[in-house]
């Protein structure tokens, strides 16, 4: 992954219109709209798991920056539950495979991991810890990711 942390200004993302020379079919532009920010498969599957575990979380705090999708508040722990594509998973590599819109793509999707930095930053200020988990490792692994979860809920509770 490049180094957004340098960054200090946002990535600027050119608007998404026709008028930019950006297109894209109303087909697409259905899938696009269909795909949620909250309440994802994954995240779902995840809180499912947890709940089921007994470990007991708050949704989608306001409060907190980057508004992360699980919370526990108790252990300061902060969850995030990103998407593969919009995060920049492998990002070197995946980069390339973005074929039509490059324009807006690339600068949109780098902001968003500039993003993902700075919100990372400022939950650490305040003494949480934060978890990112791809969507691909909540539905091939969620054992392992369960695993994680409770091996740090453990040693917050030694430390109480």
């Amino acid at each position: 992954m490049a180094n957004y942390d340098d960054h200090n200004d946002s990535i600027h993302v050119p608007r998404f219109e026709e008028s930019a020379g950006f297109y894209t079919t109303s087909k697409r532009s259905y899938n696009m709209s269909r795909i949620r920010s909250r309440n994802s498969k994954p995240e779902l599957i995840l809180r499912k798991a947890l709940w089921s575990k007994n470990i007991r979380f708050r949704l989608h705090d306001k409060s907190l920056p980057g508004t992360p999708d699980i919370v526990i508040k108790k252990y300061k722990l902060a969850i995030f539950v990103d998407g593969e594509f919009w995060h920049g998973f492998d990002w070197k590599k995946n980069k390339e495979r973005i074929k039509s819109n490059r324009l807006f793509w690339i600068p949109k999707i780098e902001r968003n991991m500039q993003k993902d930095i700075r919100v990372n930053r400022a939950l650490r200020d305040m003494d949480y810890v934060v978890f990112r988990f791809w969507t691909q490792d909540i539905i091939k692994n969620l054992p392992t990711v369960l695993n994680q979860i409770e091996l740090f809920l453990e040693t917050r509770k030694l430390w109480k």
